[in-house]
């Protein structure tokens, strides 16, 4: 959530903060801004909505200087409008943040009795006045800063421009990422690498506690104890191509279509195809004296950890516990020592998943972390780190990050059966079979595209749509549920097939379309009887399964998805695709903004 970028530059800045910005709307946003430095004055220009809005703002009243910060907002405190919309300023400072100040109210309360005058209703705005004040009574703004930080509760990163010192910009971060960039006689701030692909390539990342001053010649780091400190300088490898959706109409498109690529990239990195046996990075973390996982995620991860429960019961018979990260700390949990915490994260910076992690090093639990960027504060802070390889994910709406993070647990949990002892030699060649197969049964799902396209009009009228599915194909159904309320604003519920008649048949009737998630196999003919429970009370059925499944059960349905038959292992890689192109091609039939849907963001930095 938000996106955070500034530039101290040897040429005008604006046109970079607005590419910048553009490259992290798949955050997700609803207000944009910048600010730039110019004949000693703080230049700023706001506007509610898209940065379109902002493109023509600035078109009408330019934004002139080769200093500058940028940012894309995510409303949290405050409405999204162009007043609270950052960057915040006073006479004297300028600053964008991401994060939560969890006492603004005290220093906000501490700040007017003392005379000083709010114009927005957010919680960054006492930041600047803070600092502000500071360098109104002489202070340097490194002084300023460094007495500010310490009186901050919450998370935040900031970026900070003082008038009266246009050849700096100082950023901060703590529990947000920020990133310092460095170019020739120009140096960067951004939210992540993404965001400053196209400008340069060799960046630092921030460590919790970091704040950063940066001018044209370079960057000077200081830790939570104003200490100067030395950062490693890495190559980010992030590619201004990434952000590109060629021929696909929208990112998500592309993001599906992707699968079969990076679902076969990510497996690369966990299989042996020679010996047929799964492989993890290198580690000094001994699997096979844990006793016991506790999965902690938060929406599409979780759903993965879900379905991953499965696998590390059956394969390595390992009791697992799953929590969404949200609620995780909140109910003390029993955590004893030999345990394994597994977080699984997209972006490796959310909140709730970050703070789970950092409760369970405290309580001695390794700490093992599958997450697509190898650079985030949980990647550094894991004991075993299991990176996926599914590449930028723009679309707010995760696809391909949830394939890879299958593959991954899937691999994961093969590895701990073999080291426990529970999966002999030829069972876990015969696993290393079947991920291989994966990613060209990914591509066989996608060829049904057309036919899922054409029955999307079907589900786009109702305003209740409900999923079925039994063992590892109930957490498929909450995952589609999900795809369909996030991306076309249609009520949606997955639930376990066998829980029907505990309850939601209530619901049942002609206008409520029911998605039955069911491919032929041992668990095919308990999910057919639910069906037909439905059926029988006028619900109107779609039924995912494959040419088998279909012609037992397919008569009566609504539509009928056909999917290629696939081991039970690779099931939810593959049936994780119908679901997502029918939550995909609804969106589309309903003009709903696919890749930016309304007050998500896609990665929530706040609890």
């Amino acid at each position: 959530m938000c996106g955070i970028i500034g530039i101290v530059g040897k040429e005008a800045v604006t046109e970079r903060l607005v590419d910048g910005l553009r490259r992290m709307e798949y955050r997700g946003y609803d207000s944009a801004g910048v600010c730039t430095i110019d004949g000693g004055a703080l230049v700023r220009r706001r506007a509610e909505g898209k940065l379109a809005n902002l493109v023509r703002e600035l078109a009408a009243h330019d934004a002139p200087g080769t200093v500058g910060i940028a940012h894309t907002r995510w409303a949290t405190h405050g409405a999204p409008t162009a007043n609270n919309a950052h960057p915040h300023a006073t006479g004297e400072v300028a600053l964008v943040h991401n994060g939560i100040i969890e006492n603004f109210r005290p220093l906000r309360e501490e700040l007017q009795a003392r005379g000083r005058v709010f114009e927005s209703q957010t919680d960054s705005e006492v930041v600047a006045h803070l600092i502000s004040e500071q360098v109104e009574q002489g202070a340097s703004p490194q002084d300023a800063v460094a007495a500010v930080l310490p009186r901050l509760r919450g998370a935040f990163a900031l970026a900070i421009a003082f008038r009266s010192h246009p050849e700096l910009l100082i950023g901060a971060r703590l529990g947000s990422p920020l990133v310092v960039g460095y170019g020739e006689g120009e140096t960067f701030l951004g939210s992540d690498a993404l965001a400053l692909a196209p400008l340069t390539q060799k960046i630092t990342y921030l460590e919790e506690g970091d704040w950063v001053v940066i001018e044209r010649t370079g960057a000077t780091i200081y830790d939570k104890d104003n200490k100067e400190v030395s950062r490693e300088v890495t190559t980010s490898g992030a590619s201004a191509a990434a952000v590109e959706k060629g021929n696909y109409r929208h990112f998500m498109q592309k993001e599906i279509f992707d699968q079969p690529t990076v679902v076969a990239q990510t497996l690369q990195s966990y299989v042996r195809q020679v010996d047929r046996t799964v492989a993890l990075p290198d580690m000094d973390v001994d699997l096979s004296a844990i006793n016991r996982i506790t999965i902690v995620a938060c929406g599409t991860s979780f759903y993965a950890g879900m379905v991953a429960k499965y696998w590390f019961e059956q394969f390595a018979r390992l009791p697992v516990d799953i929590d969404v990260a949200s609620e995780f700390r909140y109910r003390d949990p029993v955590l004893e020592p030999g345990g394994l915490a597994l977080f699984i994260s997209q972006s490796g910076e959310t909140a709730d998943t970050l703070a789970a992690l950092r409760h369970c090093k405290e309580h001695g639990q390794t700490i093992a972390v599958v997450v697509n960027v190898p650079t985030s504060s949980m990647a550094r802070e894991a004991d075993l780190l299991l990176p996926t390889h599914a590449g930028p994910e723009i679309g707010v709406a995760s696809t391909k990050a949830f394939t890879c993070q299958l593959a991954v647990l899937a691999a994961l949990a093969a590895h701990m059966a073999v080291k426990r002892g529970k999966m002999d030699r030829a069972e876990e060649a015969s696993v290393v079979d079947h991920l291989i197969e994966a990613p060209a049964m990914l591509n066989a799902a996608l060829g049904y595209d057309d036919e899922i396209a054409s029955m999307a009009h079907l589900i786009a009228p109702a305003r209740d749509v409900l999923y079925l599915g039994r063992g590892q194909d109930y957490p498929l159904a909450l995952e589609g549920a999900l795809k369909l309320k996030e991306i076309s604003y249609i009520h949606a519920e997955g639930y376990a097939s066998g829980e029907m008649k505990h309850g939601p048949i209530a619901l049942i009737d002609e206008a409520v379309p029911v998605i039955v998630i069911a491919p032929s196999g041992p668990l095919f003919e308990k999910t057919v009887s639910n069906m037909q429970e439905v059926q029988a009370r006028g619900g109107k059925v779609v039924l995912i399964s494959d040419s088998e499944g279909i012609a037992e059960a397919g008569e009566g349905c609504l539509a009928v998805i056909e999917m290629p038959k696939v081991h039970p292992l690779i099931a939810p890689l593959v049936y994780a695709v119908p679901v997502q192109l029918l939550a995909y091609h609804v969106a589309v039939v309903k003009g709903t903004d696919v890749d930016q849907p309304r007050n998500l963001a896609k990665s929530v930095t706040v609890e």
